[in-house]
C-alpha cells in the first residue's frame, strides 16, 4: 500500500483516491468546527441533556443498527423525556411524552414545521406535501384526501383484491421472504393509488427507477460517485422525466383524469376544472405517495404474519371472523366489498395492536422555525424535533404489559394522544385508510385459504431502516385442505 502513495509513477487511480480522502477530511474538519461552535456551545442557553455522538455522523449508525427500543429507552432513562441527539446529519431534540408530542404536532405546530432529513427531502422533492404548511399544504391535502375517501376506496377494493390473489398464488407452496413479497404487493397497490389503472409501459420503468431511489432515502447526503445517495439522485432525475411524460399526456387528454388515481386528481377535478399545479408539484407528490405507501405498509404486513404465527389463538380467532364473511360472500355469489371490510372488527384490532407493538414509524420529523423555549429547554432554530411514537406506544403506564401482543386492549379506546401510528394533527398520514384496507383484504384471503410456517430462527429483528423480523421473515406458505 505504501508504494501506492510514494511511487513517482502515479496511476490515475492512485491520484483519485488520496484526493478524495483529502477532500473528505476537509469536509469533516469543516463539520467538526461547525459542530463545536453551533451544536455543543450555544451561548447562555440550556439545551436538553444528551449526546451528539460523532461529528457529522452523530448517532445515526447506533440508531439504525440496533433495536430502536434500546436506543430510545436507554436515553430516556438516562436523560428524561426530552433529550438531544444527532441523526442523519441533523441536530435534533427527541421527546417521549404524549403531552409534549401533542404540543409539537398540534398545539404549537405553527412553530414546528414538518421536515425530513436532507437526503429524503432532496429525493422525494421539495414540493411534496410533507414539507409544507399554510395554504399550499391545505390545498394539497384536500386533493390528496379526495383520493382516499370511502367513495374512492370502494372502487379500489376489487383491484386490490386481484393483486392479493395473484400475490398469494405465486407464493403458494414456496418458501418466500415475507418482507420482499409484501413490498411487491404494497408497491403494486401504491401504483394503482398513484396512477389508477393506467398500467402503461412507463409504469414498469418507474418501478425500476424508484427501487434505486429508495435506497438513498436514509443515506448520508454525500453526492459522491458510488454512494447510495449519488445513485438515487441520478434515478430521481430520470424518474422526473418519466413522470413529466405521463403528466403531459394527462394534460393533453382526459384518459388519465377519468381513471383517477392521485395523478388524475392533481391534474384536474372530475368536472374538468384545472388544479393549476406545476409539473414539479405533481411529480413530487406522486413520489411522496409512493414513498408513504410502500416500505412502511410492507413492514407492518410482515409483522402481522409474524404475530399471527406466534399467537395461534389470535390467528384462529381472525380466521373464524374472516371465514364467516367468506361464507356470506359465497352465498351471495359476489366478490369482497368495502362493506365487508367494515365488519372485520377483530381483524382491525389485530392491525391496531400490530401498529402499536411494531411501531414501524419510531418517530416523525419536525423543525423549529424559530428559537423555542420548550418544556424548560432551549431548542435552536433549525433543529429537528422528533416525537418518539415508539416510546409512547411501549409505555407501561399507557399500555400495560406493552411487550405482550394483545389485540383485546383496543376493545376500549386508548388514552388521548397515546396512540399515533399515523402521526397526529394536520400532517397525519392522509393514506391511513388505504393502508388499513390493503391489510384487511390481504388478511381475509390469507387466513381463509392459507397457513404459513416460519423457516429458520423464529426470533430476531433487523433494522434497515424500519424494524422487521430477521431475514425478512422467511416462511413457507401452503393452502388449507378444506372439506
Amino acid at each position: 500500500m505504501q508504494s501506492l502513495y510514494f511511487t513517482l509513477h502515479f496511476s490515475t487511480t492512485s491520484l483519485v483516491v488520496p484526493l478524495f480522502i483529502g477532500l473528505l477530511l476537509i469536509l469533516l474538519s469543516f463539520k467538526v468546527l461547525k459542530w463545536n461552535f453551533f451544536y455543543l456551545h450555544p451561548k447562555d442557553k440550556r439545551l436538553p441533556p444528551g449526546s451528539m455522538g460523532w461529528p457529522y455522523i452523530g448517532e445515526t449508525l447506533m440508531l439504525y443498527s440496533q433495536n430502536p427500543n434500546s436506543f430510545f429507552s436507554i436515553r430516556q432513562k438516562r436523560y428524561g423525556d426530552i433529550f438531544k441527539s444527532h441523526i442523519l446529519g441533523c441536530p435534533c431534540v427527541m421527546i417521549s411524552s404524549p403531552e409534549a408530542a401533542k404540543s409539537v404536532l398540534v398545539s404549537q405546530s405553527h412553530i414546528f414545521k414538518p421536515t425530513y432529513p436532507p437526503s429524503k427531502e432532496c429525493l422525494i422533492g421539495p414540493e411534496a406535501i410533507f414539507f409544507h404548511q399554510g395554504p399550499y399544504h391545505s390545498r394539497l391535502k384536500k386533493l390528496v384526501l379526495s383520493s382516499f375517501l370511502p367513495s374512492a376506496l370502494k372502487k379500489a377494493v376489487p383491484h386490490i383484491e386481484s393483486i392479493v390473489i395473484d400475490t398469494l398464488s405465486t407464493c403458494e407452496n414456496k418458501t418466500i421472504n415475507t418482507l420482499q413479497e409484501m413490498k411487491k404487493y404494497a408497491f403494486d397497490v401504491a401504483m394503482i393509488s398513484a396512477f389508477g389503472n393506467n398500467m402503461e409501459l412507463e409504469i414498469e420503468e418507474i418501478k425500476q427507477l424508484y427501487h434505486v431511489l429508495e435506497r438513498g432515502y436514509n443515506s448520508m447526503p454525500l453526492d459522491v460517485p458510488g454512494t447510495s445517495f449519488y445513485n438515487a439522485v441520478k434515478a430521481r432525475k430520470l424518474l422526473n422525466e418519466k413522470l413529466k411524460n405521463l403528466i403531459q399526456k394527462g394534460r393533453e387528454s382526459k384518459e388519465i383524469r377519468g381513471d383517477r388515481g392521485l395523478l388524475g386528481v392533481l391534474l384536474g377535478s372530475e368536472d374538468g376544472k384545472e388544479n393549476h399545479l406545476t409539473d414539479s408539484q405533481i411529480s413530487d407528490n406522486i413520489i411522496g405517495l409512493i414513498f408513504a405507501a410502500h416500505d412502511t405498509t410492507a413492514s407492518v404486513l410482515t409483522w402481522l404474519l409474524k404475530y399471527l404465527h406466534d399467537n395461534h389463538d389470535v390467528l384462529e380467532a381472525v380466521a373464524t371472523e374472516q371465514e364467516e364473511i367468506r361464507c356470506r360472500i359465497l352465498e351471495a355469489n359476489r366478490n369482497l366489498t368495502w362493506e365487508d371490510t367494515r365488519l372485520m372488527t377483530l381483524t382491525s384490532r389485530v392491525i391496531q395492536e400490530t401498529l402499536r407493538s411494531a411501531s414501524i414509524l419510531s418517530f416523525t420529523f419536525r423543525e423549529a422555525v424559530e428559537d423555542v423555549e420548550f418544556e424548560g429547554y432551549f431548542i435552536p432554530k433549525g433543529w429537528k424535533v422528533l416525537p418518539l411514537f415508539r416510546n409512547i406506544h411501549h409505555s407501561a403506564a399507557l399500555f400495560p404489559q406493552p411487550h405482550k401482543f394483545d389485540p383485546s386492549r383496543f376493545e376500549v379506546a386508548p388514552q388521548a394522544n397515546s396512540y399515533m401510528p399515523f402521526g397526529k394533527g394536520a400532517h397525519s398520514c392522509p393514506g391511513n385508510e388505504l393502508a388499513k384496507l390493503e391489510m384487511l383484504i390481504l388478511l381475509h384471503h390469507l387466513t381463509t385459504t392459507y397457513r404459513w410456517k416460519v423457516m429458520g430462527s423464529n426470533d430476531g429483528i433487523q433494522y434497515g431502516p424500519f424494524p422487521v423480523p430477521k431475514d425478512g421473515l422467511p416462511v413457507t406458505l401452503f393452502p388449507i385442505n378444506k372439506t
